[in-house]
Parts: structure tokens; C-alpha cells; sequence
């Protein structure tokens, strides 16, 4: 397993991270279909065995059962690996709902740190904010505080959209600056190679390619009338939309089979052959 570090803050990852997304199962939607926890630890025990030592997961997968299941899984071996996790989705209230108040975010920390069984975070991400909290002195004041405290080692920010990471590496200076982005980058998205890219190994700001396998897609194991459970986010995508991605997939499925290779490993590879990705 190739390493990579993360922009400057000299954290060492392996190329291929874990993202713990649907270990969080489906109870309350905003997944990825059912889950089965001990197959969901086996998997993360597999990656740490295969080399893998970036784990990146969100406090609001499964409301906090992502967290629990990873931190259960890492066990003894946490402090061989980066744990990243993201903050952002109040899901605490009777409404899930969207907050990035200062105090909020000290009360969630110290949730994902208990479910997560460790006292750090090495890569806390702001979970989609929206574009005002970008440009938020005050939020970066807090990150570069929780850092100073030792909660964690690392700050960074999760977008959809290429040019909100370019607005967040561009509204203020280091130490007041995300160390790291992590964006929307696979085969079926290569929209952020265009600027942001190359912003961020100027600026020397990490990269983490969200979704590199499409939401599954680029393994080529869906047809075009593929269907999904109830809290699963692709159960409401039209069907023309799940066909166009897989007839697209299949297409590159001849090719990685050329290549003597498979459709996930052909994905992966054209992310990470970017320098600038940190870790897909």
C-alpha cells in the first residue's frame, strides 16, 4: 500500500482509505442499505490487514453507529491509523438538522471521541457547510483551538462542489486555512482537477477523494435496472439515471478487464494517479 501526507501537517496516510459510511447501516436512513455490524468489523479488520491505515467516517452516519462500529473495530490498533470523522449534522434535536454553532461543535466532538473509543480526532472535516461557514473566522478560530488542546490533530472541510473547496482554501491564511478538502473526485465527477487541484498542492492542502467508486457504481455490479432499499440514497435517483451510470460502467468494465484488472481497482488507480489526492 502506497503512503501519502496529508498537505503540510506532515500525517502520513495509506492512498486507499476506508470510508465507513455505510457501516452506519440504514436505521435511520441516509445510508447505503442494510448492514450487518459483524461483517461491517470483519471489513474494517480486512482494510487494516491489507495496509490500509486511513479510516474516514461522519458522526451523523447512522447517528453515531458508524463511529461506535469502527471504534470497536480498531481496537487496540487505533493509534496505528488515521481516524478522521466530520461534524455538521445536528441529530441529536427531534429534526435532524444542519449546525455549525461553536458550541455544538465542542458537545459533538466529545460524542464522536466516546463512540470512537480513542481521546483525539486526526482529521476533524466540517460535514457540508454551507457556503457563509466557508468564510467563518470564527470556525476556524475553533478547529486551530481543538488542535492547540490536543483533541485533534488535523482540520479539514467535506464539500460537494469543487469550488467550495477553493473558496475555503482561499478565505484566509494558515494556521486560519483547512489543512485538508475533502471533494467529490472519481471517474464520473473529474470536476475538481480543473482548479482545485492544483490550489490545493500550491497551497499545500491535503486532498481526500469522496465517493472514488461512484456510490458504488464504477464496480460495475449494478444493471441498468438496479433498484434500492428504503434508506438507501440511491432508492430515489430516476431510472434513467441508474441506467446512464450503468451501461458507463459497464463500458469501462471491458476496458479494466483489458487491463487485466478490475472496475474498482481501474476507479482507485485514476484517482490516486493525481499527485495531488492524498487518499481516495
Amino acid at each position: 500500500m502506497g503512503k501519502r501526507k496529508l498537505g503540510s501537517t506532515g500525517i502520513e496516510v495509506s492512498e486507499i482509505g476506508f470510508g465507513a459510511w455505510a457501516i452506519g447501516g440504514n436505521a435511520v436512513g441516509n445510508s447505503y442499505g442494510p448492514t450487518n455490524d459483524a461483517v461491517s468489523v470483519d471489513a474494517v479488520r480486512a482494510a487494516l490487514d491489507l495496509g490500509c491505515t486511513f479510516f474516514d467516517t461522519a458522526d451523523v452516519y447512522g447517528h453515531g453507529h458508524s463511529e461506535y462500529i469502527l471504534g470497536s473495530a480498531l481496537g487496540t490498533r487505533r493509534r496505528d491509523v488515521v481516524v478522521a470523522t466530520k461534524v455538521g449534522g445536528d441529530f441529536y434535536g427531534a429534526t435532524p438538522r444542519p449546525n455549525f454553532d461553536t458550541d455544538y461543535i465542542r458537545t459533538a466532538l466529545e460524542m464522536s471521541l466516546k463512540r470512537l473509543g480513542t481521546n483525539y480526532i486526526d482529521l476533524y472535516q466540517l460535514h457540508n457547510p454551507p457556503a457563509e461557514y466557508l468564510r467563518s473566522g470564527e470556525l476556524y478560530e475553533l478547529l486551530e483551538a481543538l488542535k492547540q488542546e490536543g483533541k485533534i490533530r488535523a482540520a479539514g472541510v467535506s464539500i460537494f462542489d469543487p469550488s467550495e473547496g477553493i473558496v475555503g482554501i482561499g478565505a484566509f491564511t494558515p494556521p486560519l486555512r483547512p489543512d485538508a478538502i475533502q471533494v467529490v473526485y472519481s471517474l464520473f465527477s473529474p470536476y475538481a482537477a480543473d482548479k482545485l487541484l492544483p490550489l490545493a498542492a500550491e497551497k499545500r492542502v491535503g486532498i481526500v477523494a469522496r465517493e472514488p467508486l461512484a456510490n458504488g457504481f464504477l464496480t460495475a455490479k449494478y444493471s441498468e435496472d438496479s433498484t434500492f432499499p428504503e434508506g438507501d440514497i440511491r432508492a430515489g435517483w430516476p431510472p434513467e439515471y441508474v441506467a446512464a451510470r450503468a451501461q458507463a460502467a459497464r463500458r469501462l468494465a471491458e476496458f479494466a478487464a483489458d487491463c487485466g484488472i478490475t472496475p474498482a481497482q481501474l476507479a482507485l488507480r485514476w484517482v490516486i494517479s493525481r499527485p495531488e489526492v492524498t487518499v481516495a
